[in-house]
């Protein structure tokens, strides 16, 4: 009998995708499913997510296609945008990203799948590359410190509000800032100070600055240098007049200005009252596109009195175990997941990919490279402010010294102007409604000159001539003309040609280990498949080369993205409004707190300020709570981990006319599907709380059941976490938060509305650049292939668990012994018995090629296990055998072969250096030490560091470059 041919819907293949997303086969999934003992996915995963909770309907998502048509269909959409040359500036301008550092970063997943570096060694190569940022900033602005990187120039300057409030003697309520800072950068302020009780006043002429600054009732004072409307001035004087009332002087700024202007930390000539205390800004300009407002790092340095309650990451110097330098990330103990509600430091509080290209941009350019690019700007702005004054435009903001921007006073005819250079293909910014900005940038021509020349020129009348006016100098007052030198290390002095850099990033990237070389099991954290077709569409032009302040209409293909985005999270999640702008699950959680607070206070409750919060939460959840002025409060869990619900009566019934919300996490922290959560949030709304489900964990959920519908009022989702935006090495993120039908008018608002609740981020749309990868993940999958993700993510979880049960017991499980999408490996009665610890096994993973789980989180002496839908049976496989010899590694030293302050573990991990060394005296093989499986032999990653020394780093705080000798030992 003939078989039957396949029917051409079967050739078209629509649901091809899956299987390149999702790495278990069918034969695999029987093999898994019968070491699990279940007779079926479905069967297992019935008998894991509570009845109660089951989703029965389908997503309302449109049908799966094929990558190639989801790509086509993205085109179309991006094609909607209209690309004009940008003069609007506010921050965000025109660059040329080096095609190196565009291939081998941007879209290199050597770089954009690494996770964040708390795993020091194998991390070497991108905490390197921070390291560069961090010196780099410190330089051009003249501090003594910088961070990591921020999310963007308006949440960096939010932070150092908060920074100074907590470090300064002064104890004023009124945070000042001059009113011609940017308008994103203020609107974000404002929002974060309003809960805090922080008051905002704005100094909008010279006089109210003078008049604010004479007061006594302020904690700081913000300036924005060069201003938005491209005022230059070093304020010395009063940076000297708010020192002597105890306040802190924060400037917000920009680096490229900087290679030109004397930095804010040099501003007191010498005389530390006159320097600056916090400087902050953004690097979008050195590489990054605009992208329509994100990712860019943003940045913040200070003196170095304020470092150690400086927030966002910093990476550190320290040595390994061998006496050799090595980078770690330094005073962890400043962070959320550690100090919860009293911590200085957001674990997500940062865009480390963005902060990379800035630092590879650097080092490309190299300090004579980039000053030369600030002088071209420069000059063409003087050029093109002489232009305009023979054309009859000679009245300019700021007295007419400038670095790249020019506000020109055009009266009645400014609406007229500005809609006569969209008609040449330009766009120019509106200020105070009589005044027209014109923002210069590395792009800029002497095309863009005489186009800029043609919109203000009148009918007939000549252009002028670039030859004519070009007199070699710039419009910066020899008093503000930077005398200092900076980027003077070799590494921003040794990379200028292609083929050194294109080496020197291939030399980091070799030292890290990202989920292009193998599996990354971070429990909590989702490292999942980030599939080349999904990450093609960010670097369009019709993506990456638009202002997010550019007119609405020239910004429908992300209007229609942003909106079949949030519309399909819905379908998701059940819930009934999404915001797409928060650009960290960290912004999300605030943005979601603000909903619930703002709708209380909009029912005339503002005394409901209790924040509930079971103890085995994530630690941002109380901290974001505290950002918002709620009081948390902790409710207990059972031995089991799941929230108490006795406990949690007895609280709700104490603070019942206080009760402003609760905050959980589902599946639990702990990896397991509560049974009792509808009653739990049940028993919150009868006390007239809001509920709120932390979406870190929603990659347990997807197709199975809904937040919005089983009784969460407000959700954060990580995108880079479920939907596939990869976490580049810390960031960028997106934290949509999604909210129920009455708590939909309380979501984020942007500078150009009216809104209850003011932007969070600085961009309307956030990082909308990598929203792209999003749509195409869901566009590509459909309703049943985001099921079957969810399901391969719950059997892949169930199987390690199985698998490692003997050898390492899961801690906590439901009653019939399974887990969610992740299990805790409980490794605390080995260290009971042998002193072998969970941080040892994490690092001898090291050696076998692995990233370790993460470790001690939720619990102290765990390893948390997330293998994620992505990975095939092989890697389960190799990473499970791994773990298995590694037992037996332990039990070598339980027996007494090794001793316990010698043994592969403790030595882990270990590096080709110190296997070839002539002296080795261990008690075990260098084979043992380097290929304890014979699967290695084939591939082998090695450690570029012995294990690094934390208590050093701190001790020994060094936050910049290496010293070229440093090595020497």
């Amino acid at each position: 009998m003939l078989k039957q041919a396949p029917s051409l819907t079967d050739l078209e293949h629509s649901t091809e995708f899956w299987s390149r997303h999702i790495g278990i086969t069918e034969a695999d999934a029987q093999h898994m499913l019968s070491c699990i003992g279940a007779a079926s996915v479905q069967a297992l995963v019935g008998s894991i997510v509570p009845q109660a909770i089951t989703s029965q309907q389908a997503m309302a998502l449109p049908q799966p296609v094929t990558e190639v048509q989801a790509l086509a269909q993205m085109r179309a959409i991006a094609q909607k945008n209209q690309r004009l040359k940008s003069f609007i500036g506010q921050g965000y301008y025109g660059t040329h990203l080096p095609g190196v550092i565009l291939r081998n970063v941007l879209e290199n997943p050597a770089w954009y799948t690494a996770y964040t570096p708390y795993q020091a060694e194998i991390s070497q190569g991108r905490m390197e590359a921070l390291v560069n940022f961090q010196t780099m900033v410190t330089d051009l602005t003249g501090m003594d410190i910088a961070n990591a990187s921020m999310l963007d120039e308006a949440t960096a300057a939010a932070e150092a509000m908060t920074l100074a409030k907590r470090s300064v003697k002064a104890k004023g309520n009124v945070f000042i800032m001059a009113g011609d800072a940017h308008p994103q950068t203020i609107a974000v302020v404002q929002t974060r100070a309003a809960p805090l009780g922080i008051v905002v006043k704005l100094a909008d002429s010279q006089q109210e600055w003078n008049d604010l600054l004479a007061q006594d009732d302020y904690f700081a004072v913000l300036e924005q240098y060069p201003s938005t409307s491209g005022r230059l001035g070093e304020e010395g004087d009063d940076v000297k007049t708010a020192h002597a009332k105890g306040a802190a002087y924060i400037v917000a700024t920009d680096l490229l200005a900087l290679t030109l202007l004397v930095p804010p930390g040099e501003w007191g000539l010498g005389d530390p009252a006159g320097e600056a205390d916090i400087v902050i800004g953004s690097t979008q300009r050195f590489g990054m596109p605009m992208g329509a407002g994100g990712p860019h790092a943003g940045f913040m340095a200070c003196k170095d009195n304020f470092k150690r309650s400086l927030p966002g990451r910093l990476v550190g110097v320290s040595v390994d175990a061998h006496g050799q330098p090595a980078y770690r990330l330094a005073l962890q103990t400043r962070e959320q997941h550690i100090r919860r509600e009293k911590a200085t430091s957001n674990i997500c509080t940062a865009q480390v990919l963005p902060a990379v290209i800035a630092s590879m941009y650097a080092v490309y350019h190299g300090p004579d490279g980039l000053k030369r690019i600030a002088q071209r700007v420069a000059r063409y702005t003087a050029i093109l402010s002489r232009g305009l004054a023979q054309l009859g435009y000679t009245e300019v903001h700021a007295d007419g010294a400038a670095f790249d921007t020019l506000c020109l006073k055009t009266g009645a005819r400014t609406a007229e102007l500005a809609q006569r250079a969209v008609a040449k293909g330009a766009n120019l910014r509106t200020a105070w409604e009589e005044y027209l900005c014109i923002s210069l940038d590395e792009t800029t021509t002497r095309v863009d000159i005489e186009l800029l020349w043609s919109i203000f020129a009148k009918e007939g009348q000549a252009l002028p001539s670039i030859e004519a006016l070009d007199d070699g100098s710039d419009l910066i007052p020899a008093p503000l003309r930077r005398a200092s030198v900076f980027l003077t290390h070799p590494v921003f002095n040794s990379y200028h040609s292609e083929t050194a850099m294109l080496r020197y990033l291939r030399r980091l990237s070799d030292k890290d280990l990202a989920l292009d070389r193998s599996m990354i099991p971070l429990g909590s954290c989702t490292m999942k498949l980030n599939a080349t077709s999904e990450m093609i569409p960010i670097t369009w032009p019709e993506f990456a080369d638009l202002h997010p302040y550019a007119p609405a209409d020239q910004l429908a293909g992300y209007a229609e993205l942003d909106a079949q985005l949030r519309q399909w999270l819905c379908a998701i999640t059940g819930y009934a409004g999404v915001s797409l702008q928060p650009n960290a699950g960290s912004q999300g959680e605030y943005a979601g707190l603000l909903a619930i607070k703002a709708f209380h206070e909009a029912k005339g409750n503002s005394q409901r300020n209790i924040c509930l919060i079971p103890s085995s939460a994530h630690g941002t959840n109380p901290a974001s709570a505290q950002m918002v002025g709620l009081q948390v409060v902790v409710t207990a869990c059972d031995k089991h981990g799941n929230v108490d619900v006795d406990d949690l009566k007895a609280k709700c019934e104490q603070y019942s006319d206080r009760l402003a919300c609760i905050m959980i996490t589902y599946p639990s922290t702990h990896g397991v599907f509560e049974t009792r959560v509808r009653e739990i949030c049940d028993l919150v709304h009868q006390h007239g709380g809001r509920v709120y489900v932390d979406g870190a964990n929603m990659n347990a959920m997807v197709g199975l059941a809904q937040p919005g519908q089983f009784g969460g009022d407000v959700s954060h989702l990580n995108l880079h976490k479920t939907f596939c935006i990869p976490h580049g090495g810390g960031g960028p993120g997106v934290g949509p938060v999604c909210v129920v039908e009455d708590l939909v008018p309380f979501l984020p608002g942007t500078i150009n509305q009216t809104s209850t609740v003011g932007p969070v981020s600085a961009a309307p749309y956030g990082n909308a650049a990598v929203l792209p990868i999003s749509w195409m993940y869901i566009r590509m999958m459909g309703d049943a292939g985001l099921r079957q993700a969810t399901q391969n993510a719950i059997l892949s979880a169930n199987y390690i668990s199985a698998q490692l049960k003997d050898h390492f017991p899961t801690l906590y499980a439901s009653d019939n012994g399974r887990v969610a999408h992740e299990c805790i490996l409980d490794l605390r009665p080995i260290k009971d018995a042998c002193g072998v610890t969970a941080e040892d096994v994490a690092k001898r993973l090291i050696d076998y090629g692995f990233h370790a789980p993460t470790l001690s989180f939720p619990v102290p002496g765990t390893l948390m296990v997330e293998p994620t839908e992505s990975e095939s049976r092989d890697e389960l496989d190799r990473f499970i055998a791994a773990m298995i010899q590694i037992r037996e590694e332990i039990r070598q030293v339980e027996n007494g072969t090794w001793p316990q302050d010698n043994n592969p573990l403790c030595n882990a991990p270990h590096t080709a250096a110190t296997l070839l060394r002539s002296d080795w005296s261990a008690p075990y093989s260098r084979e043992v030490a380097a290929y304890p499986l014979e699967s290695l032999q084939h591939s082998k990653y090695w450690s570029p560091v012995g294990r690094v020394d934390n208590v050093y780093g701190d001790r020994n705080l060094f936050c910049s470059c290496l010293p070229v000798d440093a090595y020497a030992n």
